[in-house]
C-alpha cells in the first residue's frame, strides 16, 4: 500500500491578489510544505533556546564569547568561499521594500546592491508578502514599470550592466505568515519569503548571471547560523543547483551574535558572503538583553549613540577584522537620511554627516556600506572609491590592531551621555508615526528626514521601557514614570491630529498606533519583538 500524500500547504483568510497564480503555484508551495516539515521545528527550538540564553543573560548581566567553539575562533585555516563576482564589489549598498516603484528606484541607484526587504522595511500584509516576490520576478524578466497616478511620472529600468544585484532579506525566524498554514500551523514567515522567492529565481538568477544571494536578520547564534545552512543545502539539491550557488551575508544585529561572528561565519563557510553592522537593532537587542542590567545598562536617547561610541566601536572593528580575517566582506551601517525637497541648508549638514560617517567606515576597513535613499548613493560611493580605486574590496587589510575584550562590547556606561526628555519625546513621537504607517502596510517610513523601519519603534519603545524600569531622572528633574509616557504620548497625538486635520487623523491608525506603543513600551513582560503584537492588528 502506498503511503498516503504529504498535506498541501492552505492559504487561510486571504483575499485573492493580481496575479497571485503566478507566485502561490502548487509546485512552489509543495517546496515551501517541505522547509516547513524540514526545519520549523528546528526553528522552534532555538526560539526556546533564545528564551533560556535571556534569562542567563538576567542572571549574570555579562556575556563572553564561548568557550566551547574556541578551537573554531583559533584555527586559522578555513575561509568562507570566494565571492561570486555578483557580490565582489559590494562598495554602495541601497535598501527597501519591494513595492514596485521601489523597485525599480532601487535596481536603478548606481549602488552595487540592492537589499530588496521583506523584513524590516516591509510590513507583513499578504499584499506586501506576495505581490512584493512578483515584482522581483517581473524586475528579472524585464517586464516592469511603474507610472506615478499622483505626478505621471514613468519609471523603467535602465540596461541590464546598470542595475544593482539583488540581495533578498526575509523575515526574522520569530514571526510566522497566518496566511499560509499546513494542518492548521502557521509557516514561519522566513521559510515562507525564502522559499518562493528561491523557488521561482534561483535558476532565473544563475542564467542572469549572479545567483540567489540572502540577507540574514536577527541571528542571535551560531546555531541559527548553521539552520539556515541546512536550509541552503536542502534548497540546492532540491531544485537541482549546485551547493553553494547560495550566498548569505549575516546582520550582526544582535548583542549575542557579536559574540559569536567567526562561528556564524563558519557553520555557513560554503554559503557565507559577509557580516553587516546593523545598528538600530544592535541597540535594541543590548536594551532587551540587559534590561535588568541596571544603571551601567541605560542607553541615553538613540541619536547621541553614535558609531564612536567606545561599544559600538568595538563591535564594528571586531566585525571588519573577523570578516578579513576568514576572507569575507565587511558591510558597515544605514545612512537613513532622506534629502529635502525644500530646505538645502538641512540637506548641506546632513550630507556631511553622512560623507564622515562612510569616510570612517571606508578608513576602518569595510567593504562597503548601506543607503536608504538613492541621492546618498553618490556620497557613499565617493567615500569608498577614494580608499578603495579600482579595488573591488579590501578584504586584504586584516585589521590585526584590533582587540575587543568580551566586556568592551557591553561597556555602555563608557558613554559619557545621560537619557534626556527631548529624547523621551522624540521616542515617543517617532514610535507612534512609525506604528501608526505599519499598520497600513507601510514599513520603510520618513519621519523627521530620516528613513525609518521596525528596529527604529524597537529601539524607541525599548528605550521608553528601558528608562522608566530604570527610574531615570531627566535633566529637567522629571522621572521617567509611565504617567510621563501617556502624558507624552497624549500631547503627541494631539499635536499630529492638529497638524494633519481631523478627516485625515480619522482615516488613518493614529489612536490604534498611540495605544500599541504604550502597550509594548508600559508592559511590565517586555514583549519580544513589537512585530508580534503588531501583526495581530495588521489587516
Amino acid at each position: 500500500m502506498s503511503a498516503p500524500a504529504p498535506s498541501t500547504l492552505a492559504i487561510v483568510d486571504a483575499e485573492p491578489l493580481p496575479r497571485q497564480e503566478e507566485v502561490l503555484t502548487d509546485a512552489a508551495l509543495a517546496f515551501v510544505a517541505e522547509l516547513h516539515r524540514q526545519f520549523t521545528p528546528r526553528r522552534n527550538e532555538l526560539l526556546a533556546r533564545r528564551g533560556e540564553r535571556r534569562a542567563e543573560i538576567a542572571r549574570t548581566s555579562t556575556l563572553d564569547f564561548l568557550p566551547e567553539t574556541a578551537a573554531v575562533r583559533a584555527d586559522d585555516s578555513w575561509k568562507v568561499a570566494p565571492a561570486p563576482a555578483a557580490l565582489n564589489d559590494r562598495r554602495v549598498e541601497i535598501t527597501g521594500p519591494t513595492d514596485r516603484k521601489m523597485t525599480i528606484n532601487a535596481l536603478n541607484s548606481g549602488a552595487k546592491v540592492w537589499l530588496a526587504d521583506f523584513e524590516d522595511a516591509s510590513a507583513p500584509t499578504w499584499e506586501n508578502v506576495v505581490l512584493g516576490q512578483l515584482n522581483l520576478t517581473d524586475a528579472y524578466e524585464r517586464r516592469i514599470d511603474f507610472t506615478d497616478p499622483k505626478s505621471g511620472k514613468s519609471y523603467a529600468l535602465k540596461s541590464a550592466d546598470e542595475l544593482a544585484t539583488v540581495v533578498m532579506r526575509p523575515r526574522g525566524w520569530h514571526l510566522e505568515e497566518r496566511h499560509l498554514q499546513l494542518d492548521g500551523v502557521s509557516v514561519p514567515g522566513a521559510l515562507v519569503d525564502f522559499g518562493l522567492y528561491f523557488f521561482h529565481n534561483a535558476q532565473r538568477l544563475i542564467d542572469l548571471g549572479k545567483g540567489p544571494y540572502f540577507y540574514l536578520p536577527k541571528t542571535e547564534s551560531h546555531l541559527e547560523a548553521r539552520l539556515w545552512n541546512d536550509i541552503f543545502v536542502f534548497a540546492q539539491d532540491y531544485v537541482g543547483i549546485p551547493q553553494g550557488t547560495v550566498r548569505a551575508t549575516v546582520l550582526i544585529e544582535t548583542i549575542t551574535a557579536a559574540y559569536e561572528m567567526e562561528e556564524i561565519l563558519y557553520e555557513l563557510r560554503d554559503h557565507a558572503a559577509g557580516l553587516n553592522a546593523g545598528r538600530w537593532d544592535y541597540l535594541f537587542s543590548i536594551v532587551k538583553n540587559f534590561r535588568d542590567g541596571g544603571a551601567k545598562f541605560v542607553l541615553p536617547d538613540r541619536n547621541a549613540v553614535t558609531m564612536t561610541a567606545p561599544f559600538m566601536r568595538a563591535y564594528t572593528e571586531l566585525l571588519v577584522r573577523t570578516c578579513h580575517k576568514r576572507g569575507a566582506h565587511a558591510i558597515g551601517g544605514m545612512a537613513a537620511f532622506i534629502p529635502s525637497r525644500r530646505d538645502a541648508e538641512v540637506n548641506k549638514v546632513a550630507f556631511e554627516k553622512v560623507k564622515a560617517d562612510k569616510d570612517r567606515e571606508a578608513n576602518d576597513g569595510f567593504d562597503g556600506s548601506w543607503v536608504a535613499h538613492p541621492d546618498l548613493v553618490p556620497i557613499a560611493l565617493a567615500s569608498f572609491d577614494a580608499v578603495l580605486g579600482e579595488k573591488p574590496n579590501q578584504k586584504d587589510r586584516l585589521r590585526e590592531d584590533v582587540s575587543v575584550a568580551p566586556g568592551d562590547l557591553i561597556a555602555i556606561d563608557s558613554l559619557d551621555a545621560s537619557p534626556t526628555y527631548d529624547g523621551l519625546r522624540n521616542a515617543v513621537a517617532v514610535g507612534i508615526r512609525y506604528i501608526e504607517a505599519w499598520l497600513r502596510g507601510l514599513g520603510a517610513v520618513a519621519i523627521f528626514n530620516l528613513m525609518e523601519d521596525a528596529a527604529t519603534a524597537e529601539i524607541s519603545r525599548s528605550q521608553i521601557w528601558q528608562w522608566i524600569n530604570a527610574d531615570v531622572v531627566f535633566e529637567n528633574g522629571e522621572h521617567a514614570t509611565a504617567d510621563l509616557a501617556r502624558e507624552v504620548a497624549a500631547e503627541e497625538l494631539a499635536a499630529i491630529r492638529e497638524e494633519i486635520g481631523e478627516e485625515t487623523f480619522t482615516a488613518g491608525k493614529w489612536q490604534q498606533a498611540h495605544d500599541l506603543l504604550l502597550q509594548v513600551s508600559l508592559d511590565q513582560d517586555y514583549a519580544d519583538f513589537l512585530t508580534l503584537p503588531a501583526y495581530e492588528q495588521l489587516r
